[in-house]
C-alpha cells in the first residue's frame, strides 16, 4: 500500500506543481547510482523548484540521497521515484550546500529516519539564510513552498568523512569558501561518480556566493579526484570528468581578468559589472540572471588585492 501511495504522489507531483507536461525522471547512471537532472532555469511556481540535479546511492544495505530538490513537492517526488528503484532503507540524506534549490525538499525525508549530513558551515548557514529564503522564494513561488521546512544537518564535515552503505564506502569533502561557504562533494569509488553540487555547473552560468578566486581555487584541486563521470549541481548529467570542468574553468578565468583590468583602469563596480565576462554570454544560459552579480561580488573581493 505505502508503495502504491508514494507511486501516486511521483505521478501528482507535476500537476500540483502546475507543470503537467514533466514528470519526476530518476536515472541510473551507473549501477546503484541515480541522479534526476533539474531544469536549467529560475525556481517558479510552474517548477516547483525543480532547477538542481539530485542523486542517490544504493550500496548492499542502505542508501545515501544527494541533495532533495527545491520545495517539498519535489522532494516527494524525488522519494517516491527512489522507492519504484529500491526499498532500501535510506541511511543518509548528504547535502551539498544551503542554497534553495538543494535543500527546500528535506522535509520529504524526515520521516525515513535518515541522518542529514553536510558541510561544518552548513548549520551555521541554514540558520543565517534559512528565513530569509523561504520569504524571498515564497514570494516568487507562492503555494509551491507550502510545507517547506529548514532541516539542518546533524552530522557535520570539517574535512573528509567516509560513509558505509554495506560493501560500498562513499567519500564526502569539504572544501573552502568557493561557489558558496559550505560546499561539499561525494565521490563513490565503486562506479568512479563524483557528486560535485554547485562547485561545477554545465550549461547554467556558474554563481559565486561566495568566493570567486576560492572558486577558481577548489576548480583546480577538484581536476585531482579520481573519478570517471560528473554529476554537476546544474546541467546534462552525467558528464565526463574531469573533462567537464573546462567551460566553468574558462569563464571564471575571463571574469576574474576583466575585472582585474577595470580595477587596474580604476573602473566603478557598476561599470566593472556590466562588461566583465561579457564574452562568455553566448557559451551560457541565464547568463544576465547572474553574470553581474558575479562581477559585483567578484569586484568587491578582487579591489583588495595586492599590486
Amino acid at each position: 500500500m505505502l508503495r502504491r501511495m508514494l507511486a501516486l504522489v511521483a505521478a501528482l507531483a507535476p500537476l500540483v506543481a502546475g507543470n503537467p507536461a514533466r514528470a519526476f525522471s530518476l536515472s541510473e547512471i551507473a549501477p546503484g547510482v541515480y541522479a534526476h537532472q533539474g531544469e536549467t532555469s529560475l525556481m517558479t511556481r510552474e517548477n516547483a523548484g525543480d532547477i538542481a540535479n539530485l542523486g542517490a546511492i544504493v550500496g548492499d544495505e542502505a542508501v545515501a540521497v544527494i541533495d532533495t530538490g527545491g520545495s517539498l513537492i519535489e522532494g516527494r517526488a524525488f522519494l517516491a521515484a527512489l522507492r519504484e528503484k529500491t526499498q532500501k532503507p535510506i541511511r543518509y540524506v548528504i547535502n551539498t550546500h544551503a542554497h534553495p534549490d538543494h535543500t527546500f525538499g528535506n522535509g520529504a525525508f524526515v520521516e525515513t529516519g535518515a541522518t542529514f549530513v553536510g558541510h561544518k558551515n552548513l548549520p551555521r548557514a541554514l540558520a543565517a539564510r534559512g528565513p530569509h529564503y523561504l520569504s524571498a522564494f515564497r514570494a516568487q513561488m507562492g503555494d509551491a513552498l507550502d510545507g517547506v521546512t529548514i532541516v539542518a544537518p546533524t552530522v557535520t564535515v570539517g574535512e573528509t568523512l567516509t560513509l558505509d552503505l554495506g560493501h560500498r564506502e562513499i567519500v564526502l569533502q569539504a572544501w573552502r569558501t568557493a561557489h558558496s561557504e559550505c560546499d561539499l562533494t561525494l565521490l563513490d569509488p565503486k562506479s568512479g561518480v563524483l557528486f560535485s553540487g554547485d562547485l561545477l555547473f554545465l550549461q547554467h552560468v556558474p554563481v559565486v556566493d561566495g568566493s570567486l578566486l576560492g572558486f577558481l581555487d577548489v576548480a583546480d584541486r577538484l581536476a585531482a579526484i579520481e573519478a570517471t563521470q560528473v554529476v554537476a549541481g546544474h546541467g546534462p548529467v552525467p558528464a565526463p570528468w574531469p573533462k567537464a570542468l573546462e567551460d566553468q574553468r574558462a569563464y571564471l578565468m575571463r571574469l576574474t581578468a576583466d575585472l582585474r583590468a577595470a580595477i587596474k583602469k580604476g573602473e566603478g563596480v557598476a561599470a566593472a559589472a556590466k562588461d566583465a565576462g561579457s564574452e562568455e554570454r553566448e557559451k551560457w544560459r541565464l547568463f544576465d540572471d547572474y553574470n553581474a552579480r558575479n562581477a559585483t561580488a567578484g569586484f568587491a573581493e578582487l579591489e583588495w588585492e595586492g599590486p
